[in-house]
């Protein structure tokens, strides 16, 4: 019921399908086969009953699978119900296919025996096999070569005892364990107690028999009645002097079993197959979909964070980059991860941002799954195969999964990658040695790797998995010049590398200055992890004699309900303040409250947003070269250079001397603003090399 409340809140027509009469307490309780029983087994069945009737009158319109199901339907209150009969389904057919393949049973063993196939199920058939029992008594008796065999729960009349082993009693099995010893009979019965219930019963029994040629004689419920005629595709038995008739004909003579077969597979496959019944049911009733007519392009975009889950640069750019890309005259959706949340599955979840479709999924804190996550993928599938991208634009894609850029490349939907960081290359996605300290390989070598890497059998087939998704982009963004060098030494496609420098959040008001004489105001916005720097920022302000200065420290984890920054075991002489991270709105608010930013970064970043937004705003950047995060900052002009070099004692040195040269802050504007890039220009620039993949995308398809 939440499900279908859901569908109404979401706007959505539900349709409920069934293909029997379990919503109807009254009808249901006539059923005799409730009769057989017990009591608590009773009590569920019809407490089941109550529930189904509540999930159709809640979806308020029904497909029926029969002529006799759809009139209940409607007498229980719903008007609009459509008739769409049970069809074969592919795993019938291909199993039926695969059995009719095999040698005919008339050729492995003699025809001695007559085997008559009975298929019971569950324990509620007892009233129904009983309407067929004395014709079918009748038969063997007249007939000692007729044997009966039953699949399934049955409680048979006493009379059958005499029969001895002429009666076969098999328990359930898979259905294509069930299918097999359908085809070695032949003669399949399906009876039926008269009454509302069966005459809204799917003829399934006979379709399943009939595909395998398998002659039926079946009780004249309403569905049966549509498909078979007497004597020429199966029989009808009302009485069991017909049940008798019917068996014994078809018992005396191999050339009539064949031809009813026959003609009862060719009548049920024009009938009953998918495509027939899409085509002679589903169309008529419900008309053929609604193809979608897209005027404007449409684009995926694919990050592991995305908002309400603002997390990292690299999210920053999908989602400004998203939104731009929307202002611009294309369609928008997006795939990301999400947390688990209570009272919900762990299963996708879909939702709504800045009229953008997101889907969602739960990702495993497994590092193997984060590389490749093939359910993931499918999930990947079904979202792009339902939205209809034009292309597909990968960010971050790190715990999703290299499974959706082949879903992709099976697709055929052209794809761009942005190279945020090293995770294409390397399995330490910033190339950041154990010991915190930055690799500096230029070419990649797995031997190098080997040792740096925990149980590293695997960077071999991991670089090949990377190769191939790389290989078949369309175009590979880096956020800088270094950065794209980095890719190009390692074998990546130079002909489709581009750099597409990073935007940002401009100030829409002055920095705040420092009032003279007032403490220097350092900040740092790298988060806890040792490959940002954090350990060199506590160990070099803890070295530090001074006590004319405030640090504030960026806990980026605390919006998402945890803390990850302790300072209450630091050993300095100034002021130390944790703040959660700030959103695009309120970088101006963090700006205004440091005078300078320390980027003491160990990795060559591919860029850095945050110098980015502390240059624009007049304020001193600290970082560590090279890499690209230093590109926008000229040494001792608008911020200062220190070693990439996994020491503190070249950020201790930076932030003593502009201690000493505290003044010179006080009136400090950088010179060089008009060299950042904006938001606008990277989206202008994306925006060109969309529509020239798509260019090429059509016009390689017009060449095939």
């Amino acid at each position: 019921m939440q499900l279908i409340d859901e569908a109404h809140r979401l706007s959505l027509s539900p349709w409920w399908e069934v293909d029997d009469l379990i919503f109807d307490p009254a009808s249901y309780e006539k059923n005799t086969n409730l009769k057989t029983l017990s009591g608590a087994e009773r009590r569920n069945v019809l407490e089941g009953v109550a529930n189904y009737r509540k999930a159709l009158l809640a979806c308020g319109r029904a497909i029926a699978s029969t002529r006799g199901l759809a009139d209940a339907m409607r007498q229980a209150g719903v008007n609009d119900v459509a008739v769409i009969e049970n069809a074969l389904d592919v795993e019938t057919l291909t199993e039926a296919n695969a059995l009719r393949a095999q040698p005919a049973q008339a050729e492995i063993e003699d025809q001695s025996q007559i085997v008559v196939f009975y298929g019971s199920g569950t324990k509620t058939h007892d009233m129904d096999f009983r309407v067929a029992a004395p014709g079918i008594l009748a038969a063997m008796q007249a007939n000692p070569r007729i044997r009966l065999q039953i699949v399934g729960d049955l409680t048979l009349p006493s009379e059958f005892d005499a029969l001895g082993d002429r009666v076969e009693r098999l328990q359930g099995r898979s259905y294509a364990a069930y299918l097999q010893l359908l085809a070695q009979a032949d003669i399949a019965i399906a009876p039926l107690e008269p009454g509302l219930f069966n005459d809204a019963k799917s003829n399934i029994k006979y379709l399943e028999a009939a595909v395998l040629a398998v002659p039926s004689v079946c009780s004249p419920a309403q569905a049966f009645a549509d498909a078979i005629e007497t004597g020429t595709n199966g029989y009808l038995a009302a009485s069991p002097e017909d049940w008798k008739t019917a068996l014994l004909a078809l018992a005396d003579n191999t050339a009539l079993r064949h031809d009813i077969g026959e003609k009862a597979r060719a009548d049920i496959l024009a009938r009953y197959r998918p495509q027939a019944v899409a085509q002679q049911q589903v169309l008529p009733a419900f008309g053929a979909p609604v193809k979608p007519d897209y005027t404007r392009p449409r684009l995926m975009v694919v990050n592991v964070f995305f908002e309400p889950r603002s997390f990292g640069g690299a999210t920053l750019v999908a989602e400004e980059m998203a939104k731009a890309m929307q202002q611009r005259g294309m369609d928008v959706a997006v795939m990301t991860s999400r947390p688990s949340l209570e009272d919900l599955p762990n299963s996708a979840l879909r939702y709504q941002v800045h009229d953008m479709q997101a889907l969602s999924v739960p990702v495993p804190e497994d590092p193997i799954a984060g590389l490749d996550n093939p359910a993931i993928g499918e999930i990947f599938r079904s979202w792009v195969q339902a939205w209809q991208p034009e292309i597909v634009h990968f960010h971050a894609t790190q715990g999703l999964g290299t499974s959706l850029v082949r879903v992709c490349q099976e697709l055929g939907v052209p794809y761009i990658v942005t190279l945020h960081d090293a995770w294409w290359l390397c399995d330490r996605q910033f190339m950041v040695q154990k010991n915190g300290r930055y690799c500096f390989q230029k070419t990649i070598d797995l031997r190098v790797c080997e040792t740096c890497v925990p149980g590293a059998r695997h960077l071999s087939e991991r670089m090949l998995m990377m190769q191939e998704c790389l290989k078949y982009a369309s175009r590979l963004l880096s956020p800088s010049q270094s950065h794209l060098e980095l890719y190009a030494a390692n074998g990546v496609p130079a002909d489709r590398l581009v750099v597409n420098r990073n935007g940002f959040v401009w100030p829409k008001r002055p920095h705040l200055r420092r009032k003279p004489g007032a403490p220097v105001r350092f900040g740092y916005v790298g988060g806890n992890e040792a490959v940002k720097g954090f350990p060199l920022v506590r160990k070099a302000f803890e070295a530090l004699e001074r006590t004319d200065w405030e640090l504030v420290l960026v806990d980026n984890t605390l919006k998402l309900g945890f803390k990850s920054i302790d300072t209450r075991l630091w050993k300095v002489g100034g002021k130390v303040e944790v703040i959660p991270s700030y959103t695009p709105e309120e970088v101006d608010d963090f700006f205004d409250r440091i005078d300078v930013l320390l980027f003491p970064s160990q990795w060559k970043e591919s860029f850095g947003l945050t110098v980015r937004e502390a240059l624009a705003r007049d304020v001193w950047v600290v970082t560590t070269a090279p890499g690209g995060q230093s590109e926008d900052v000229v040494d001792r002009v608008n911020g200062t250079y220190i070693e990439l070099d996994g020491r503190s004692e070249g950020l201790r040195r930076a932030i003593s001397s502009l201690l000493e040269n505290a003044a010179m802050l006080e009136n400090y504007e950088n010179p060089l603003k008009g060299a950042l890039p904006t938001y606008s220009a990277q989206a202008d620039q994306l925006l060109s090399l969309y529509e020239a993949v798509l260019s090429e995308e059509k016009q390689s398809r017009v060449c095939l």
